[in-house]
C-alpha cells in the first residue's frame, strides 16, 4: 500500500511535466501572421476594389448606356466581356511579370490602369471609344486579380491563409454592392459619365495608398514560416509547364470559372430583368425594395458576409472540398427560382442567393497553395485559377444575353444549372483536404 501511494505523485508529476512540455511545444509548431500582414490586405482590398467598382460599374446603368449609344442587350453585354479578355490573356504572363517587375509594381500598374480606362470611357462619343476604355480596365483587373493572391501567401501562413483571402474575396461583392446602389442614382443625376469618372477617382486614390503602404516582409516576419532553400534550378525558376501539368489547378480553375459564369450572368442582367419585366425602378422612388439594383445588392450584400464567414469555417474545420461542394450544390438548386420567383419573394431570392453561393471565391482560392506539389508552383496555380474566372467572366457576357434574346429569361436562368454541375464536377476531382 505505501508502495503505491509514493508510485502515483511520481506518476502525476510525469504526467504533468509532459502536459506542460505539449503546451510549450504548440504554439511554436503554429506559425503567426505578422502585425503588418494587416495593414498589406487592406492595401490590397483597396487596389483590387478599384478593378472590381470599375468591372461592376456597368450592370446597373445597363439600360441608360444602351439607350445612350442606341445598342442590344447583347452589345451592351460585350461590354463585360472585353473587360475579361485581359484577364485570361495575362493569367498565365502575369507570373513572369510578377518575377521581373515584382509584386508592389505589377500591382501599381493594375491600378493605373483602372484609372486611365474609366476616364477615358467618361470622354467616350462613341461606343467604340467606351469598349477601348473597358478593354484598359480590364489589363488592371487581370493583372490585380493574380497579384493581390500571390501577395497574401506571401504575407500570411498557410495555416491561416483562407480568412484573409476570404476578406480579400470579399472586395468583389462589396464594389458590386456599392455600385449597385449609387450608380443609377448618379447616372440619373449627373449623367451616366459621373460613374465612370468617380471610379477614376477612386483608382488613383488606391493607387496612392497602395504606393505608401505595399511593402515586401523583413526576414524578421518571413521567420515565422521559413521556406527551405532551393535545392535545385527547378526549385528556384519552376517550369511553366510542369507547374501547368497539376490536374488540381485545372479542376480548380474549372470550379471557379463556371462559379463566376453563373454569377456574373445574375449580378449583370438582373437588373434589367427587374426594371423591363417585373416593373421595378431604376432609382428609389418606389421604395429600395422595388429599386431593381438595391434588391440584386442584396446577393453582394449576403456574399460579402459569408465569403470570409466560408473561409473561416473552412480554415477551423481543416477541409476545403466540402466546403466548396456544399454551397455549390446549394446554388445551383437557387437557379430554378431567379425568373420564375413572385414579385414579393424577389429579395428573399437574391439573399439566399448571395448566403449559398458567398463562399465558394474565397474557399476555391485558399485550395491553390494546398494542391501545388511544390510552394515555388503556388504563383503558377493562381494564375490558372484567375485563367479559369476570366474565361467565365467572358462567356457569361457573351453566353446569357444571346439566350435571353434567342429563347427569353427563364431559359437563360435554367441554362446556368448544368453550367453549375459542371463546376460541381470539377471539384470532384480536386485533390484537397
Amino acid at each position: 500500500m505505501r508502495l503505491k501511494r509514493l508510485k502515483r505523485p511520481g506518476n502525476r508529476l510525469i504526467k504533468e511535466n509532459l502536459m506542460e512540455q505539449q503546451a510549450t511545444n504548440i504554439p511554436n509548431d503554429v506559425p503567426k501572421t505578422p502585425g503588418y500582414a494587416w495593414v498589406i490586405l487592406f492595401a490590397l482590398y483597396m487596389a483590387t476594389l478599384s478593378a472590381t467598382l470599375n468591372l461592376f460599374k456597368l450592370p446597373p446603368v445597363m439600360t441608360i448606356i444602351q439607350t445612350a449609344f442606341s445598342v442590344d442587350i447583347v452589345k451592351a453585354g460585350s461590354l463585360m466581356s472585353v473587360f475579361s479578355i485581359m484577364g485570361f490573356v495575362l493569367a498565365i504572363p502575369a507570373g513572369y511579370i510578377l518575377k521581373r517587375i515584382g509584386i508592389k509594381t505589377t500591382a501599381l500598374i493594375a491600378v493605373a490602369a483602372v484609372t486611365i480606362g474609366p476616364a477615358l470611357g467618361a470622354l467616350a462619343n462613341t461606343f467604340a471609344i467606351l469598349y477601348a476604355g473597358r478593354f484598359i480596365e480590364g489589363v488592371g483587373m487581370g493583372l490585380i486579380m493574380v497579384t493581390a493572391p500571390l501577395a497574401i501567401s506571401v504575407w500570411f501562413p498557410l495555416h491561416s491563409r483562407a480568412l484573409p483571402t476570404g476578406l480579400w474575396a470579399s472586395s468583389v461583392g462589396v464594389s458590386n454592392l456599392i455600385m449597385l446602389l449609387s450608380a443609377p442614382s448618379l447616372a440619373v443625376s449627373f449623367e451616366w459619365q459621373s460613374v465612370w469618372w468617380a471610379t477614376a477617382g477612386f483608382s488613383a486614390l488606391s493607387f496612392i495608398l497602395f504606393a505608401i503602404l505595399f511593402r515586401m516582409p523583413n526576414q524578421e516576419e518571413t521567420d515565422t514560416e521559413p521556406a527551405p532553400a532551393p535545392a535545385t534550378q527547378e526549385e528556384a525558376e519552376p517550369n511553366l509547364l510542369k507547374g501547368m501539368a497539376n490536374s488540381s489547378f485545372w479542376m480548380i480553375a474549372i470550379a471557379f470559372g463556371c462559379y463566376n459564369l453563373v454569377v456574373m450572368a445574375i449580378v449583370t442582367f438582373y437588373p434589367q430583368f427587374l426594371e423591363v419585366v417585373r416593373g421595378f425602378s431604376l432609382t428609389y422612388d418606389n421604395g429600395i425594395l422595388m429599386h431593381a439594383s438595391f434588391v440584386t445588392a442584396l446577393i453582394l450584400g449576403a456574399s460579402a458576409v459569408t465569403s470570409p464567414a466560408g473561409g473561416y469555417i473552412s480554415d477551423r474545420l481543416g477541409k476545403r472540398k466540402i466546403m466548396i461542394l456544399i454551397p455549390y450544390i446549394l446554388m445551383t438548386i437557387t437557379f430554378i427560382f431567379p425568373f420564375t420567383v413572385t414579385t414579393s419573394l424577389v429579395p428573399l431570392y437574391t439573399i439566399i442567393f448571395g448566403v449559398v453561393g458567398g463562399p465558394l471565391a474565397a474557399v476555391l482560392l485558399a485550395s491553390v497553395p494546398e494542391v501545388a506539389k511544390k510552394p515555388q508552383y503556388i504563383g503558377i496555380g493562381m494564375a490558372v485559377a484567375i485563367f479559369g474566372q476570366n474565361i467565365g467572366m467572358f462567356i457569361s457576357g457573351q453566353l446569357f444575353p444571346r439566350i435571353q434574346a434567342a429563347a427569353g429569361w427563364e431559359a437563360a436562368g435554367y441554362w446556368m444549372i448544368p453550367i453549375c454541375l459542371i463546376g460541381i464536377i470539377a471539384t470532384f476531382f480536386i485533390k484537397v483536404r
